[in-house]
Order: C-alpha cells, then sequence, then structure tokens
C-alpha cells in the first residue's frame, strides 16, 4: 500500500501517539509545576511527527530521509526525558511504561522507514 497522506504512515501514527501520551503525562500536578521541563519534553515529543510531516511533504526519498533522521533523533530526546521526568519525581516508572512502549515501536517504525528511504532512488 502505498500513502497518500503522511498520516497514512505508521511511523507518523507511532509518533503523534506517542506525542499525545507525553502530553497526558505532562498534566500531572508535579510536572505541570516545572515549566522548563515540560516545555523541553512538550517540544522533543512534538517534533518527531512534525518532521515526518514535513519530510513527507518534501516528495523525494532523500529529504524524506534527512527528516526522518531528526524524528528518530527527537524521539530519542523524548525518552531521555522522559526517564528525566521519574529522575526528577514528576512521574514514576508505572506511570511512564505505556510513553516508554509507545517511544520504542516509534523507533522501530521509524528506523524501517528511513532504511527503505535510504535504499531509494530519487527520480
Amino acid at each position: 500500500m502505498t500513502a497518500k497522506r503522511f498520516e497514512d504512515l505508521e511511523a507518523y501514527q507511532r509518533a503523534d501517539e506517542l506525542k499525545r501520551e507525553v502530553y497526558a503525562l505532562l498534566a500531572t500536578q508535579t510536572a505541570s509545576k516545572d515549566f522548563k521541563f515540560c516545555s523541553q519534553l512538550r517540544e522533543a515529543a512534538a517534533s518527531a511527527p512534525r518532521n515526518i510531516a514535513e519530510g513527507f511533504g518534501r516528495f523525494r526519498p532523500a529529504p524524506f530521509a534527512q527528516f526522518m533522521e531528526i524524528a528518530i533523533a527527537s524521539t530519542m530526546e523524548t525518552q531521555v526525558s522522559i526517564q528525566d521526568g521519574v529522575d526528577r519525581h514528576h512521574f514514576t516508572r508505572d506511570q511512564t511504561s505505556r510513553a516508554r512502549s509507545l517511544a520504542e515501536r516509534s523507533l522501530q517504525v521509524s528506523t524501517k522507514l528511513l532504511k527503505y528511504l535510504k535504499g531509494c532512488r530519487d527520480h
């Protein structure tokens, strides 16, 4: 199946799902008071789906691959920031288990898409 819209891509769907889970985590009372932390984590989580969408809109594999690399890096930053939230006692490991699982799945599908794109030749 060929994706006609960026929303059709599983990489986008998983990244967007992770973003929404992060937003839910940040709504906890403890985290919401740490404005800088919340802002950084929110931006990292939102960056991945934005970059996937922007890369898709470039309509060529090479530029899309560059944006996928950024999306993957943003997902990794999100992972580290979630752990930082645990270390700061904003959330527990149990509270972050779904977000951590979503991040892993997002990385898996994004990495597969990146490998595919790098194997394509621009026409």
